[in-house]
């Protein structure tokens, strides 16, 4: 297959001084620590509020069909917002944007402390940003990402994203924790409910302001380079696709960012069919595993799975990061497969064990490559639109999944749904893109 865009997206000869180009600055030695902190303290903010966010609305008047409906809105909302702003972010300025994104979250937290009114609520949810699941979300992370490539020379990329993957695996258990202990504590020390959980959601927004001050320090180097003009003999293709291409923000990078969008896509649906919840309640319903079991069970495991991140940057320098994603991912699906015909707990535990601690080094080294193969001037579009394309993927799948489960004999069929089509991911990622190299393998 034809390289789309040598070293790391540009034209040959043009992304060399650009990649990398301001690694080693004093501009990069103060963006890099400033993007993990961060990364941290909003990671922090997602914890906190999500613990005590249910309990909030029923606590406001909410009944199961609205707070249902505020929680869908929530995340569809926070969709949207983030693909509006990791399309723009290249374009109309990174730093602008992430101020943006911290002006919604302290808005949303806002309206949250103050507000009962479902409709109030309602629209701070859909428009503001706020993690209901203590997750990732908004357009932070793909432009973060885009930046830290921005700063750091391209050897260097893989092991800052472990490192930054790494850095906010504890932060939503802490801000959880802080979260329930704060409301705990205010009803014990005589505050009703609802005010408890105001107080929590002004914590939430407080923090969105923090947000904005660090965002404010980040500097000039951490914006995209100016996009060069397509080529005469595109210039034809890119008129007919402007539209399109505006709208994305991207250009010379569209066809390569669709492909692993649509890869990407395929791999979060099967992920959907044994998200955690789900492969929790398989665990209680197949072996009797208690909640607080299944609660060390799955810390456990993602703690493997947060510590393997820190192998998969050695790995990828010996092999690459198409062939890291693949050697890794390939045998912890089969793992998967495996997960639900063993016949004791220990057993099926020993194996998901072993699945976790290497199902995850594909994570930074699969940021790593779509931010290393795109131009450099459309990273925080293209981490916008394949995380975007991850998201749908993994929205859709626990539609198919819940049936199964509850069923006693197709409980296991999902496992082997998502083993299988995730063998599948892996086999095509292979195909399409082993000799699209990044600009350190090229």
């Amino acid at each position: 297959m034809r390289r789309p865009f040598t070293n790391g997206g540009a034209p040959d000869g043009a992304a060399g001084a650009r990649e990398g180009g301001s690694a080693g600055s004093p501009a990069s030695r103060r963006d890099v620590p400033l993007l993990f902190a961060t990364r941290a303290v909003r990671l922090f903010a997602y914890g906190l509020v999500s613990v005590v966010l249910v309990l909030h609305l029923a606590a406001a008047g909410l009944d199961q069909r609205k707070a249902g409906l505020l929680l869908t809105l929530t995340l569809a909302g926070d969709t949207v917002i983030s693909l509006f702003i990791t399309t723009h972010a290249d374009r109309g300025g990174r730093r602008r944007m992430l101020l943006a994104g911290s002006l919604l979250m302290a808005a949303a937290g806002a309206v949250f402390a103050t507000a009962s009114s479902f409709w109030a609520l309602l629209a701070a949810a859909t428009a503001g940003i706020i993690s209901p699941s203590g997750n990732e979300v908004g357009p932070f992370l793909a432009i973060e990402q885009a930046a830290l490539a921005q700063e750091l020379p391209a050897e260097r990329r893989t092991g800052a994203f472990a490192w930054y993957q790494l850095t906010g695996a504890g932060a939503p258990a802490l801000g959880s924790l802080c979260g329930g202990a704060l409301a705990e504590g205010l009803q014990r020390a005589g505050w009703a409910p609802l005010a408890s959980y105001r107080a929590v959601s002004a914590g939430y927004g407080a923090l969105g302001a923090v947000l904005l001050v660090l965002f404010t320090r980040l500097s000039p180097a951490a914006e995209a380079p100016a996009a060069p003009p397509p080529a005469a003999a595109g210039a034809a293709r890119e008129k007919g696709a402007g539209m399109f291409a505006d709208f994305l923000g991207l250009h010379r990078s569209r066809a390569v960012v669709l492909r692993l969008s649509a890869l990407f896509s395929l791999d979060a649906f099967a992920g959907g069919f044994v998200v955690q919840s789900f492969a929790a309640w398989w665990f209680h319903e197949r072996f009797g595993a208690s909640p607080a079991l299944l609660g060390s069970i799955f810390f456990g495991a993602n703690i493997l799975a947060g510590l393997s991140a820190l192998a998969a940057a050695p790995l990828a320098r010996r092999i690459g990061l198409v062939n890291t994603m693949v050697a890794t991912h390939l045998p912890s699906n089969v793992l998967l497969l495996l997960v639900p015909l063993m016949p004791t707990l220990p057993l099926a535990v020993a194996v998901l064990f072993l699945r976790f601690s290497i199902s995850q080094m594909d994570v930074p080294t699969r940021q790593s490559y779509t931010i290393a193969v795109v131009d450099p001037g459309e990273r925080s579009a293209a981490a916008g639109v394949t995380g975007i394309a991850r998201t749908v993927g993994s929205s859709l799948s626990p539609l198919a999944a819940g049936p199964l489960y509850a069923v006693p004999a197709l409980s296991g069929v999902p496992f082997a749904i998502a083993g299988l089509l995730k063998i599948v991911y892996d086999l095509a990622l292979w195909r399409m893109f082993r000799k699209v190299k990044p600009p350190e393998e090229a």
